[in-house]
């Protein structure tokens, strides 16, 4: 390789712009084509750079899906204006609804996204130092989640934060893949708003939210 070329590849590598935009090309590729799909040409492609650009940045495929992880982190987060409007309500379980609400509308709002995150728990079971990684990100939301729902005074304890996590894990699953799976399963509740109503209200029933 020339000195140019080389300096070229420094001056690349050290772009921030360009990885994000890799990065989130990679996101479109990984839930559009699946992980198998996930390939340095692919990724080129889906951000209109020439061949070889993403070679550049990630050592390889293990590096770039651990990226995508975490922008995922960054793209799917809550808007903290929008938590800060929250807080504001009173502590009871209609706010907790309004959050698991605002999780749905995220996840609905950046489907691409959420489709990325459930291809990325896929292939870390085919991948041993993905496993390992992506395990401990998502050990960590869950529990970055229970810390939050104990600072807030929000009603319930760490086992109503992961019965919630495992019910909305399930119900955004079938609402962003197999929708029909769940229309009119409940007669007269709504998808998905009515079931997150419902899964707050099993989860916090009245006269159980302390």
């Amino acid at each position: 390789m020339s000195r140019r070329k080389w300096e070229k590849g420094l001056h690349m590598v050290s772009n921030p712009g360009r990885r994000a935009a890799l990065v989130d090309a990679g996101v479109e590729v990984l839930a559009r084509e699946g992980a198998r799909g996930l390939t340095f040409r692919a990724v080129d492609a889906e951000a209109g750079v020439p061949a070889g650009t993403a070679s550049n940045y990630f050592t390889g495929r293990a590096d770039l899906l651990r990226q995508i992880d975490a922008r995922l982190h960054v793209r799917l987060a809550p808007d903290p204006d929008v938590v800060a409007e929250l807080m504001t309500r009173p502590r009871d379980r209609s706010l907790v609804t309004a959050f698991m609400d605002d999780l749905m509308d995220r996840a609905t709002r950046d489907r691409t996204g959420y489709l990325a995150l459930m291809e990325l728990r896929l292939e870390a079971t085919r991948r041993p130092e993905l496993l390992a990684s992506y395990t401990e990100s998502v050990r960590g939301d869950l529990e970055e989640a229970m810390e939050f729902h104990r600072t807030a005074g929000l009603p319930g304890g760490d086992e109503s934060v992961a019965v919630l996590y495992l019910a909305m894990l399930g119900l955004l699953l079938e609402h962003l893949t197999l929708p029909g799976v769940l229309e009119g399963v409940l007669p007269g509740v709504s998808v998905p708003d009515g079931l997150v109503e419902r899964i707050v209200a099993t989860v916090l029933p009245e006269g159980q939210e302390e």
